[in-house]
C-alpha cells in the first residue's frame, strides 16, 4: 500500500506523503484504541481528525474502509455477549436510512457534513449525561436504526444514537460493547457497498483507509489492555467524556470551516 501511494510522487511532495502516512496511522491507532476501550468512537475520532488533512467525503469513506476491520474483529471476539436479535433489528431498519445518508454525502457541502457530525454527537452526549431510559420496543429500535443508517453513509459516525439507546436500555459493559461491535460490523460492510454504488469510494479514500489497517490491530490491543482496568461506573464516565470531546472537536472543526 505504501508503494502504491508513493509511486509517481515527485521528490518535492514525497515528504508530505510520508507525513500523511504517519498522521493517518496515528489517527487510526488512537481511534481503534478508543473503539476497543468504549465499544464505539472509531469514526468519532478518525473522521474529525482526518478532515484536517483531506476533504470530509474522503475522510468518511477512508474511515469506513479502516473501521470495518476493527468492528468485524470486535464482533467475532465478543460474539457470545451480543444481543443478536437487537442487532439484527437495528441493521434491518438501518437499510432504510442509508440511501438518505448517501444522498447527503453526495450533495451537502463539506462544512455542512462536519456540522451534522457535531450536532449529532452533542445531542447524544446530552442523552447519555441525563441517563435517559426507555423501553426496548420495535418502534424504538426502528427509529434508532434508521437514524444510524443515515449517519453511517453521510458522516460515517453512526455510533451516537446507538450509544444513547444502549445506555438507555441499561446494557452492562460487555453487552454494550459486543452488541455495538456487531451492529457496526454489519452497517460498516453495508456502508462500504453503498459508497461504491454511489461512486464515493474514490482511490484516494481507499488508499488512506488501507494505510490505517496495520494501526487497527495495534490500537485494538492497546484499548483492550485499558478496558480490563475499568469498572462499570468508570466505563460510563469514559463513554460520556469521549462523546463530549468528540462533539467539541467536531464543532470546532465545523466552525473553523
Amino acid at each position: 500500500t505504501v508503494m502504491v501511494l508513493v509511486s509517481g510522487v515527485s521528490t518535492g511532495t514525497l515528504r508530505q506523503v510520508i507525513m500523511m502516512l504517519a498522521a493517518t496511522s496515528a489517527i487510526v491507532l488512537l481511534a481503534a484504541a478508543t473503539q476497543a476501550t468504549t465499544g464505539f468512537g472509531f469514526a468519532l475520532v478518525a473522521v474529525p481528525l482526518l478532515t484536517l488533512a483531506v476533504d470530509a467525503r474522503t475522510a468518511v469513506v477512508a474511515t469506513g474502509v479502516a473501521g470495518v476491520a476493527v468492528t468485524v474483529h470486535g464482533a467475532v471476539q465478543q460474539r457470545d455477549q451480543v444481543r443478536w436479535r437487537v442487532a439484527g433489528q437495528l441493521l434491518g431498519s438501518s437499510l432504510l436510512g442509508m440511501p438518505i445518508g448517501l444522498a447527503v454525502l453526495r450533495l451537502a457541502p463539506d462544512r455542512t457534513l462536519t456540522m451534522l457530525v457535531a450536532v449529532g454527537v452533542l445531542g447524544c452526549t446530552v442523552l447519555v449525561w441525563r441517563g435517559l431510559r426507555f423501553p426496548i420496543t420495535p418502534v424504538t429500535l426502528g427509529a434508532v436504526g434508521v437514524l444510524s443508517g443515515v449517519l453511517a453513509t453521510s458522516t460515517g459516525t453512526n455510533g451516537p444514537p446507538l450509544v444513547a439507546a444502549f445506555q438507555a436500555m441499561g446494557y452492562d459493559q460487555r453487552t454494550f460493547r459486543a452488541t455495538l461491535a456487531a451492529v457496526f460490523a454489519g452497517s460498516g460492510t453495508l456502508g462500504l457497498i453503498g459508497f461504491w454504488l454511489a461512486g464515493q469510494a474514490t482511490p484516494a479514500a481507499i488508499r488512506i483507509g488501507l494505510v490505517g489497517l496495520p494501526a487497527v490491530l495495534a490500537g485494538w490491543w492497546l484499548g483492550n489492555a485499558v478496558v480490563r482496568r475499568i469498572d462499570e461506573a468508570r466505563f460510563r464516565s469514559v463513554v460520556l467524556v469521549s462523546l463530549a470531546a468528540s462533539a467539541a472537536l467536531t464543532m470546532a472543526r465545523a466552525v473553523a470551516g
